[in-house]
């Protein structure tokens, strides 16, 4: 019998086929005592398998590159973080097994990150993969993972560890569906780099049967379990016309009556360019530049270093309009160098342009390498501030980057309603903004953007935070300025028709979006887009504002 579920989708195309749950967790190992002369072997036991899971966690990032690589090297130097090493070691001192030590080091420090407020809990998820992965080495059991299968499946899982999803393969996994996680989630994002069909925190959906058929469309969260064959075939008919309408489109981003509308791309690094290239991206609208930081927590990249990832990516888009956001470190992006490690709510504290204003030589250097990378080429380079608060944030950025010697436009991130609010005050001191809508959605509505439960709350559909973006964009437009957006919000296609709607003047997103939003933008003028924007405020729910806004444009 056929039934329909809804969870939220954010990964585009459909997928059909079998259900495969991932691997089962690994199970706590026996809490046993070990004799005391044994305590130095089972040291070093545990100092190898972190050793081994921090090096194959090296290797997986290497082998997936670009947004991927920089997530999986953050967990490695998780895995070999001194502190709790420090801990394993002390346990096994007092007769804790080598397993059971690391178990017991990484719940701690687990407590301590759920009871920061839970902001970290994305964090925390990545933290629960590295015990896992190094339990597993240490009990000689299979790693936790994707399932092994010779036919494509829809893989299951409660949720997916950066780990996996970053070496999916698209010829094997069809798509995938989560019980956790959100739209900003770090496996949404992958998910959307490997253009593989997606649908996160759906209720229940560990309990479907191994073997279930089902159709997962990533673009409406819906997921069809047992699907008829006259359903089958209206969904791959729908894929083959969206298909098909891809391939037609190309060119710059525009509405059908021609009013110009950027599409740029969200990148991490080098690695990330050539998949830009290849979408018909006009530029960067996203360059995030903390990547580049975690090789090493412990201290901040060369200038000569910084310079060299710089230029590639600047050399990659010649007359085209490249916006990079400097260091955004802090909260679940912490850095032992630069952000306090005692902080009771990372989230609300020293985080973004604050750590790099207490911190002026690591901002200095980083400008600097952005104006030498940037010396004799023909690129549009403008560079932002993440976390601006008001006012006096963005002119102690501005003053930072003339310091510097830094030819190119400034810009504030709105990340927080208060820089919605007083857009147009911000504006004296840079000369356009940035709308970083996962963390404004975040803010706006106290929604941990990594918590599966509140991620209604995360939806950019919320009107709340379409009125912030609209007031944004008027502000802007007020002082003949420009304000993008380069949330993952703009990868929604219908969305972007609405965020142009509300005077956005360029949208930036993952590579593989760009095709699907540049197809549907061509189908609907502006002034079609105005009107779907001012149904969807006028809604009370994010589904209410989506189903008004589709009512508009398909002229219902």
């Amino acid at each position: 019998m056929e039934t329909t579920l809804r969870g939220v989708g954010v990964s585009h195309g459909v997928a059909i086929g079998e259900v495969r749950h991932m691997g089962t967790a690994v199970l706590e190992p026996p809490a046993k005592q070990i004799p005391v002369e044994d305590a130095e072997r089972e040291q070093g036991r545990a100092r190898q398998a972190v050793d081994a899971v921090a090096a194959d966690l090296m290797a997986r990032g290497n082998l997936a590159g670009g947004e991927a690589q920089a997530v999986l090297e953050a967990q490695a130097l998780m895995a070999q973080d001194p502190e709790l090493m420090t801990d394993v070691e002390r346990r096994i001192s007092v007769g804790s097994t080598a397993e059971r030590a690391v178990y017991d080091a990484f719940a701690a420090y687990r407590d301590l990150l759920a009871n920061a407020g839970e902001y970290l809990a994305g964090r925390v998820a990545d933290l629960d993969d590295v015990r896992n992965r190094i339990v597993a080495r240490l009990l000689g059991v299979p790693m936790p993972g994707v399932p092994d299968s010779d036919e494509p499946y829809v893989l299951i899982a409660r949720d997916l560890a950066p780990a996996d999803t970053a070496l999916l393969d698209p010829a094997l996994v069809l798509g995938f569906v989560t019980e956790e996680g959100g739209p900003t989630s770090h496996s949404a994002i992958l998910a959307r780099a490997l253009g593989v069909p997606a649908v996160v925190a759906l209720p229940g959906a560990c309990e479907l049967a191994e073997g279930t058929v089902v159709a997962v469309d990533g673009s409406t969260g819906e997921i069809f379990v047992n699907p008829s064959d006259e359903k089958k075939a209206e969904l791959e008919a729908a894929a083959a016309a969206r298909k098909a309408a891809l391939s037609a489109s190309t060119g710059p981003g525009a509405t059908s009556d021609g009013h110009k509308v950027p599409l740029l791309a969200n990148v991490g690094g080098p690695a990330d360019v050539p998949a830009a290239l290849e979408a018909g991206a006009e530029g960067v609208g996203l360059f995030r530049t903390e990547f580049l930081f975690l090789d090493d927590s412990k201290s901040a990249p060369s200038e000569e270093k910084q310079v060299e990832a710089y230029r590639q990516v600047l050399e990659a888009f010649p007359e085209g309009r490249v916006v990079v956001r400097v260091l955004d470190a802090g909260a679940d992006k912490p850095l032992d160098f630069l952000t306090p490690a005692d902080e009771p709510n990372p989230a609300l504290g020293v985080r973004g342009l604050r750590s790099l204003l207490d911190h002026p030589d690591v901002l200095r250097t980083q400008l600097t390498a952005l104006a030498k990378a940037a010396e004799g080429l023909p690129v549009y380079l403008e560079v932002m501030a993440p976390m601006v608060a008001d006012r006096a944030d963005a002119k102690a950025f501005a003053d930072a980057c003339r310091e510097a010697g830094l030819r190119a436009k400034f810009g504030a991130m709105v990340e927080i309603p208060s820089a919605a609010l007083r857009a147009r005050s911000i504006l004296q001191e840079v000369e356009f903004l940035s709308l970083g809508t996962n963390d404004l959605a975040q803010y706006t509505f106290a929604a941990d953007r990594q918590v599966g439960a509140v991620s209604r709350l995360q939806d950019p559909w919320q009107p709340a935070l379409l009125d912030l973006v609209a007031m944004s964009a008027e502000g802007a437009k007020a002082e003949g300025k420009s304000c993008g957006v380069c949330g993952e919000a703009a990868s929604d296609p219908l969305l972007a028709c609405v965020l142009t709607g509300l005077g956005v003047t360029s949208l930036s997103m993952g590579a593989a979006s760009i095709p699907y939003v540049r197809s549907t933008l061509a189908k609907y003028t502006l002034a079609q887009c105005e009107r779907a924007a001012l149904a969807a405020r006028a809604a009370d729910s994010a589904e209410g504002a989506r189903q008004a806004a589709q009512t508009v444009l398909s002229g219902e």
